[in-house]
């Protein structure tokens, strides 16, 4: 049995979105423990200009036309019916559909990840064009698929609103626990936040509130924002006019190490979003051995609460963020922080380890293919 990751673009780890992020860890990691697996993509630019990765790539041209999969694909697809199972990675993508519609129609297995598209409040953005397109196109995916594979508790409850089924299968992504690179900086309580500046779906406009009222009891405490995206500005302004913008650094896209040397000076990380389905920011925090704020909504907060390492909150609104910094505060002051980060690191390394979520994606894969 073959596995194929079926993606947007050509998951380049040099600068890469959140889902294709994973995919190319998931593709590396199923590789090394011995299973066939490749990642296709669907790119306007089909040069392999990209780092060399483990796993086979293969692109196809995306045409203009979105609703559209070339005969290239299909033939390529056909070659391997009988021994692959396909894993599309993504929601509401009319391209997704096109393929998905390919695949039932010649009995070719496949398995829908959407990567937190189907969570209650990311269904609520742009609400009546999604239930639209959704009764139109994504329903349809969804019935011809095997499995729908869900990264947290909150996007199967979010799709069974939508789409009541009892094939949603929750597998969170496994993470590789970093080796630390700096020491946080003692003297001085600094708040990280690393991700996408998108204020609704981030949460960030709870985290300014809550961080304002919070640093005036402890006004030598700083906020991080390590990102780009749409409202930086606005962030910006709204830091001004709630009288933090000296305290708040805006640090821009960084990758790599440079993310990472940053990161481990930070006393804890924040990440109160909306929805998420799994976030990679929060277990590449935690991996560094920082402590993390968390709303219920990252679908990692039963984790950190069975391993104490952070402080969770139900919605992540400004009165929550605040009284979370107070409780973290009060520990970094007594030296307590610092074992809550040792335990963030070990929730990353069993909770999250790759053996262990490889073998139940291949568990899934295996009921998929017998079905089939």
């Amino acid at each position: 049995m073959e596995i194929i990751h079926l993606v947007l673009g050509k998951a380049n780890p040099a600068r890469m979105n959140g889902v294709n992020k994973v995919v190319n860890e998931l593709a590396s990691q199923q590789q090394q423990a011995g299973y066939a697996v490749e990642v296709w993509g669907f790119s306007a630019n089909q040069l392999h200009d990209y780092p060399e990765r483990t796993y086979t790539t293969r692109l196809f041209e995306a045409s203009r036309n979105p609703f559209w999969v070339g005969a290239d694909w299909k033939r390529a697809m056909l070659v391997r019916k009988g021994t692959a199972v396909v894993q599309i990675h993504g929601g509401f993508v009319p391209r997704f559909y096109a393929a998905a519609r390919f695949l039932a129609d010649n009995r070719i297995p496949y398995v829908v990840t959407p990567h937190g598209n189907y969570n209650w409040h990311a269904l609520q953005r742009n609400r009546l064009t999604k239930r639209l397109y959704f009764n139109l196109f994504e329903r349809k995916v969804l019935s011809g698929a095997s499995a729908i594979h869900a990264l947290g508790k909150s996007e199967i409850a979010g799709l069974q609103t939508m789409y009541p089924n009892q094939k949603s299968v929750l597998i969170p992504y496994g993470f590789s626990v970093y080796e630390q690179p700096g020491e946080p900086i003692d003297s001085t309580f600094i708040i990280g936040f690393c991700g996408r500046l998108d204020i609704d779906h981030k949460g960030l406009d709870w985290l300014m509130d809550g961080f304002a009222d919070f640093q005036k009891n402890v006004p030598t405490a700083r906020l991080w924002l390590i990102g780009d995206g749409p409202h930086r500005l606005q962030l910006k302004q709204m830091a001004d006019d709630r009288n933090v913008g000296q305290q708040v650094t805006f640090w821009g896209s960084r990758f790599g190490e440079e993310k990472l040397q940053l990161l481990g000076l930070c006393s804890l990380f924040v990440h109160s979003s909306r929805y998420e389905g799994l976030p990679v920011s929060v277990l590449e925090a935690a991996s560094l051995g920082l402590p993390c704020l968390v709303s219920e909504a990252t679908n990692v907060g039963d984790a950190i609460r069975a391993f104490d390492a952070g402080y969770v909150v139900e919605q992540g609104t400004a009165p929550q963020v605040a009284e979370g910094l107070t409780v973290l505060h009060d520990q970094w002051q007594t030296g307590e922080l610092a074992q809550l980060g040792r335990n963030a690191r070990e929730m990353v390394d069993k909770h999250y380890n790759w053996p262990r979520q490889v073998k139940q994606f291949n568990e899934l894969y295996q009921q998929v293919w017998h079905a089939n």
